[in-house]
């Protein structure tokens, strides 16, 4: 039977969770109560972000953790559980896109997106399920409507819509073992994921923001046990694909 510590401050490690959708997700998880691990490859800009939203580490976790490395997300995993007693949850949301397809791409670049966007998320998945499966626990891929309508020869799509297959073949795995699976498959947001952009601005029409998509995330985990939720589309009011 759970106590009411672990009812009311579920614990829950996210990916790339200091900028964009992560950092949003993360002040609505600490705002609802969450005890809250977060990674990324810099201590620093981490340990700054945990400043910035003047969390102490009773609460926020910052782990330097590279999001393509089994070892190091393992670690983030056992330090988690170590610092909280428990893993509720966890959100894959580390990502990027090249902004490129199959005709002009960078083979190179696609390598690394590859890694991040789609490895990335297994490797959390198999990190955390030993101790998703002990507390009954949900786990999040944040995809994208680029990973459910493709646009042609975008290789970011070609990623996202390995996530959206890795989020169904996840849950067909754990569903018996009493753990969610959820993919959250945004449209246009507003976040630095277009600072990559050739042109650097995010493309014209209608825009959700950071927020919107948290909201989704969290909605997710509060879900009751005994209902799975397995895919949310969010898209602006306005945005056909």
């Amino acid at each position: 039977m759970q106590s009411e510590n672990t009812v009311d401050h579920p614990t829950t490690l996210i990916t790339g969770g200091a900028t964009g959708i992560g950092a949003a997700t993360v002040r609505r998880l600490l705002a609802a109560g969450h005890r809250v691990a977060v990674t990324g490859r810099d201590q620093d800009r981490l340990d700054r972000f945990a400043a910035e939203l003047g969390a102490g580490r009773d609460v926020l976790l910052p782990l330097a953790a590279d999001a393509t490395d089994y070892d190091a997300v393992r670690g983030a995993v056992e330090a988690t559980v170590k610092e909280f007693g428990r893993l509720d949850h966890v959100i894959a949301n580390a990502g990027f896109s090249t902004h490129d397809n199959l005709a002009d791409g960078d083979p190179g670049q696609w390598r690394e997106m590859l890694m991040v966007n789609v490895l990335g998320p297994a490797l959390l998945v198999k990190a955390a399920l030993p101790a998703l499966q002990e507390s009954g626990g949900r786990i999040v891929l944040v995809g994208s409507t680029a990973g459910i309508k493709n646009t042609p020869g975008n290789m970011y799509s070609v990623t996202k819509t390995a996530l959206t297959s890795l989020a169904e073949n996840a849950h067909v795995l754990v569903t018996g073992s009493g753990v969610g699976v959820t993919l959250i498959a945004p449209g246009r947001v507003d976040t630095p994921f277009w600072s990559s952009h050739p042109d650097r601005v995010v493309p014209q029409g209608p825009v959700l923001t950071p927020d919107h998509i948290a909201d989704a995330i969290v909605w997710a985990l509060r879900q009751p046990a005994g209902v799975d939720v397995n895919t949310v589309v969010v898209r602006p009011l306005g945005q056909v694909h």
